[in-house]
């Protein structure tokens, strides 16, 4: 099964994307905090499906995750 997010510096400045669109994982988390469900980011974005949506958040929580984070004072 192909990687559902990749990332390729010829494709949207190599920011991770859903393979196959120009949606940026980026794009998708801030239209989700902004307040738009999944069904109507994928209604918005043709391209999109809730399994590209599942994979940009699951990508999103693994990069977080390989980080340290250290609270402001």
């Amino acid at each position: 099964m192909p990687e559902l997010i990749t990332s390729d510096p010829a494709v949207m400045g190599g920011k991770p994307v859903v393979t196959g669109t120009r949606i940026t994982v980026e794009t998708i988390l801030e239209r989700l905090a902004a307040g738009e469900s999944i069904e109507q980011l994928v209604d918005a974005l043709p391209h999109l499906t809730r399994e590209g949506v599942r994979a940009a958040l699951e990508y999103a929580a693994e990069s977080l995750g390989a980080h340290v984070v250290h609270p402001l004072p």
